[in-house]
């Protein structure tokens, strides 16, 4: 039996045990868990350094290596990540539905675990707990599948957490790492129907297609991050000039960045050459449409691919617009569906923002930088759905639930 099997078939036998767990039994696994990790952080970070030094001798860039990067104090916040979990309400077991029909029959439509999941993600170690944390919390056992860019840092994440399950009720088994980096682990995950639940993709473009496309298990798909910000003719330039700022440099090696500011043709005569030389001065290499490159001659001229790629380093594309419809016409063709901002004082512009920009959050006046499941108050999150089934936005732990009916009768049978 391969690796990935066996490992998916423990995490199905411990699956039976996780729906029997109580919230005070999966509360008490968790808070180990927090502890374990600040208690290892040592060996956790050496493990980690395994991974830098590998990723920077592969010539990895920077932007890259930070993702992968953990540090006492990033330990700390994955830690503090799964205390906060702790403290949420627990979905599971709770009746969301109750009805009588004519025939005596009680109907009730109960929460549940999904079941299994496989989490197939790449560099950054932190959904290593984040994606571990929720699931076992909503009674779910997990089979992850991490980056190799991250594979040392992972394994030690792993037997941190499995050590510190020996000691409760909760079964070591629910939490699974599949170590073999090849792509050939991925494709068998995909196809374990009967094991595996449902798999859910964490990523750049080319993972989450290849799960798409390829998988036989249900998917949920989290997408690409290819985000914009709006700044309109009566955007507050200071106000402006935050937001951009911090949507791009604040962390740009995440999805939630932003890769394209559109500026009103307006604001940008006259506060344009200010952001951009804010952005120059933070080391982003800017690419703009030709009427940017007006403005600010040091812009490379930005094409249609510029616009449809997700960078995820200090590259902003500048592309300036008419109004609020060429700004709509834009994020349509280009929008990855995930977050959008408009920077207004108008308030029938944001509206139309609100309601007229299809992605899975979108922002009046507040960096994208937010569509964050901490940020959101989830404590941590196993991504970010783009798509529109089941769930959408950042999926905490409602969004590992499933749904089924429980029916009480006294005997009835249907004529």
């Amino acid at each position: 039996m391969s690796e990935v099997r066996e490992k998916a078939a423990l995490a199905k036998q411990a699956a039976a045990i996780m729906n029997r767990l109580t919230t005070n039994e999966k509360n008490e696994a968790l808070l180990e868990m927090a502890a374990a990790l600040i208690r290892q952080q040592d060996s956790i970070i050496d493990a980690n350094r395994i991974d830098i030094e590998r990723g920077r001798a592969n010539g990895t860039s920077e932007s890259l290596l930070d993702r992968l990067t953990l540090t006492s104090a990033r330990v700390e916040a994955i830690s503090e990540g799964l205390r906060q979990v702790v403290e949420l309400h627990d979905p599971v077991g709770h009746v969301l539905e109750a009805f009588d029909r004519p025939n005596g029959l009680r109907v009730e439509k109960v929460s549940v675990p999904l079941g299994v999941i496989g989490m197939i993600y790449e560099a950054r170690p932190n959904v290593t707990v984040d994606a571990a944390g929720l699931c076992l919390k909503t009674g779910n056992a997990v089979v992850l599948r991490g980056g190799s860019a991250a594979l040392e840092s992972n394994r030690r994440i792993v037997e941190v957490l499995r050590d510190a399950l020996a000691s409760t009720a909760m079964p070591a088994d629910a939490l699974q790492l599949v170590e073999d980096p090849s792509r050939a682990s991925v494709d068998e995950m995909l196809k374990l129907n009967g094991l595996l639940d449902v798999v859910i993709p964490r990523g750049g473009a080319s993972l989450i297609r290849n799960v798409v496309e390829n998988a036989t298990v249900p998917v949920i798909e989290t997408g690409a991050g290819i985000c914009h910000t709006y700044l309109d003719e009566s955007a507050q330039p200071a106000m402006a000039s935050d937001i951009a700022f911090n949507a791009k440099v604040q962390r740009p090696s995440v999805c939630n960045s932003m890769e394209t500011l559109l500026v009103h043709e307006s604001f940008a005569s006259r506060h344009l050459r200010e952001l951009a030389d804010r952005m120059l001065a933070a080391g982003v290499e800017l690419r703009g449409c030709a009427r940017t490159i007006e403005l600010v001659p040091e812009a490379a001229a930005a094409t249609d691919a510029d616009f449809a790629t997700e960078y995820n380093d200090y590259i902003l594309n500048i592309h300036m617009v008419s109004g609020i419809d060429e700004a709509l016409e834009h994020i349509r063709k280009y929008g990855t569906m995930h977050s959008e901002c408009i920077v207004t004082e108008n308030r029938e512009h944001a509206d139309r923002f609100l309601q007229g920009v299809d992605a899975a959050a979108v922002y009046h006046n507040a960096s994208t930088r937010f569509t964050d499941g901490f940020e959101f108050g989830f404590g941590a999150e196993i991504g970010i759905s783009t798509q529109k089934l089941h769930a959408r936005g950042p999926m905490g732990l409602p969004a590992l639930t499933s749904t089924k009916y429980r029916i009480y009768g006294s005997g009835q049978i249907r004529g």
